[in-house]
């Protein structure tokens, strides 16, 4: 319910929220890590995301929810709508 709640709200400010990052120099390049590399973030590169995602939450509010307990869980879903790859890769 949760995840389906925050692709509607990330689907909806989609635009806004990709303007933003990609003004973070190589916030989308590790958001992207797991797609593009099929490995998993560091313990390091999830504290460097949730930073990135609270320096991006003051300009788009909607994506405070990262930040809210267990609200990296989600952080996936966030790659996923903002994959701007035209043929998007499976992911096993």
């Amino acid at each position: 319910m949760i995840q389906y709640f925050s692709q509607r709200v990330i689907e909806k400010h989609k635009r806004m929220i990709l303007d933003e990052a990609v003004q973070i120099n190589g916030f989308m390049k590790l958001l992207m890590k797991p797609r593009n590399a099929g490995t998993g973030w560091t313990k390091e590169e999830k504290t460097q995301l949730r930073k990135h995602l609270k320096r991006l939450s003051y300009y788009v509010p909607v994506l405070i929810i990262f930040l809210a307990p267990f609200g990296s869980l989600l952080i996936p879903v966030l790659a996923e709508i903002l994959d701007r790859r035209k043929n998007k890769r499976a992911t096993t």
